[in-house]
């Protein structure tokens, strides 16, 4: 792969995405404001043994997911940067397929409010997240 390969990729947001193990959006809901998405927890992302997620992967999985909720809700005009983020984690996560739905909570003119909850493979509630985000332009 060449350097205006690498750049092209990066700047699609296909190298992150692929980063995060595939991370993509897999439904959006407008009347709740609720985007869903999914990813792979691979076991190169966890610790013990590649047996739990490491927590910064799954935090970004449900910043991702909340950042992507914000899009969707702007009709794809605005995006968002965190301002904090706070994350509870529940029960472990292990590889395998993952889900994350988030919701845009309150979005005024500079300042969103956000929520994401994370499942594990089998469904279980695994993280959940609130963030304070500031709106920028696309």
């Amino acid at each position: 792969m060449n350097d205006d390969d690498l750049d092209a990729r990066i700047r699609s947001g296909q190298a992150l995405s692929e980063s995060m193990g595939n991370f993509h959006v897999t439904g959006w809901e407008p009347e709740r404001r609720l985007l869903q998405a999914a990813f792979t927890v691979r076991r190169e992302y966890c610790h013990s043994n590649g047996t739990i997620a490491q927590g910064g992967f799954i935090t970004a999985w449900l910043d991702a997911a909340m950042a992507h909720a914000v899009i969707h809700d702007t009709g794809h005009k605005q995006s968002v940067f965190s301002l904090e983020i706070k994350v509870s984690f529940y029960e472990k996560v292990g590889p395998g397929e993952g889900r994350v739905e988030a919701r845009v909570i309150r979005r005024g003119k500079r300042v969103a409010f956000l929520a994401a909850t994370l499942y594990t493979a089998d469904g279980k509630l695994a993280a959940e997240a609130t963030s304070t985000g500031m709106l920028t332009d696309l």
